[in-house]
Formats: structure tokens, sequence, C-alpha cells
């Protein structure tokens, strides 16, 4: 891409990564429906879907995959898909992601200790609570150490309620999270997020 390129002309460096991002004023097309289709239940793109901007088609279907990740019908808790969410986050080293998680979990009423010690130790939460214990471990586990999972690790889950739907939704969790995670710290976005509003990533 050479400097007086239409491309380069219409994109700018972000103060919140190390790459240029095309600004939600300069979108169009699948870029411009993607952005414009956040906007209407945030307010506004989010620094994370920016950070895809220069491949509109992979903002599109990054947007479709949340959505499709949060719709799943499972028995997990709203606050077990967080908890999930959030260990994986913290285990990659994520500020972005974990401070908008940290966010949503005090919103949803946990203890702030419980929030503390799942950042710290979340192998050993301690919370009171078995299955956000063993979800918080199993997270841990698969996204720091994924070759360490094994059968045992499943039927774990099993004896505390959880069937195979819950199991997927789960894997999906921590899968998804791993994957955004390193989106985000492997392209300089290692901001944290001031509002909870901020760190929505999809429309409903």
């Amino acid at each position: 891409m050479t400097e007086d390129s239409g491309e380069a002309r219409r994109v700018a460096s972000s103060p919140d990564a190390w790459i240029a991002t095309v600004p939600w004023s300069e979108a169009t097309g699948v870029l411009r429906d993607a952005y414009d289709w956040q906007a209407a239940k945030l307010g506004e793109p989010t620094e994370f879907t920016q950070l895809g901007s220069l491949a509109p088609e992979l903002v599109m279907l990054r947007l479709e995959l949340y959505r499709t990740v949060e719709a799943v019908d499972s028995n997990l808790t709203v606050e077990e898909k967080r908890l999930a969410a959030y260990v994986t986050s913290i285990v990659n080293s994520t500020p972005h992601c974990s401070s908008g998680l940290e966010l949503q979990l005090h919103r949803l009423g946990i203890d702030r200790a419980i929030i503390a010690r799942a950042a710290s130790t979340p192998e050993a939460l301690a919370s009171g609570n078995d299955r956000w214990d063993e979800i918080a471990a199993h997270a841990s586990v698969l996204a720091r150490r994924p070759s360490e999972i094994g059968p045992e690790h499943i039927e774990r889950l099993r004896a505390l309620g959880l069937d195979d739907l819950d199991l997927v939704d789960l894997n999906n969790i921590v899968a998804y999270y791993s994957y955004i995670n390193r989106v985000a710290t492997g392209l300089g976005l290692v901001s944290t997020i001031p509002t909870e509003h901020a760190f929505g990533a999809a429309p409903e």
C-alpha cells in the first residue's frame, strides 16, 4: 500500500492499537453496515470492532460469531458464562477484555472478593459455589494449558450437573475468548475499559 493510495488516506493510526483503523465516519459498504449494526445497540463501534476494520468481512463475521456464542441456550447461568470468560481473559493477560468482563461481574452482583480470587487463583477459587469453582478451574486450564485437559475434567463438570450442551457452551466460551484475547493483545489493544457499555461486542 503506497502512501498516496486511497486506502492509506482513509485510515489513521489508532491511539489504542499498533495498527491503522478505519473510523466510523469513513466506513463504507460491509464495514459501515457492521459499525452501524453495533452502534444501534451501543452508540458507537467498540475499539475491538474497529481493530479489524481493514478486513470488513472479518469485522462482520466476528460480530455474528459473538452473537452466536452469546445465544447458546444451555443451562449455564449468565454468572457462570461471564466467570469463564473473565478467567480466560485473565490467564491470557488481556486487560482490555478482562476489565470489561470484571465490570459485568460487578453488575451481576458477584462479590468483589470472589472476583479478586478468580483473577489471582482461578484454579482454587473457593467461592462457596462448587460449580463456579470447577468452571473457573476448567477455564484456566483450557485457556492456559489445553494439552492437560482430559476426560476427568469433563467428568468433574458432569458431576456438578453440567450436561453435554453445557460442556459445549463452556468449551466454546473459553475458546472464543482465547481467540479475541489474542486479537486484542496481538495488535496492541491493551487499554482498560472504563464502562460496561464500552465492552459490548455485537448487537442483539
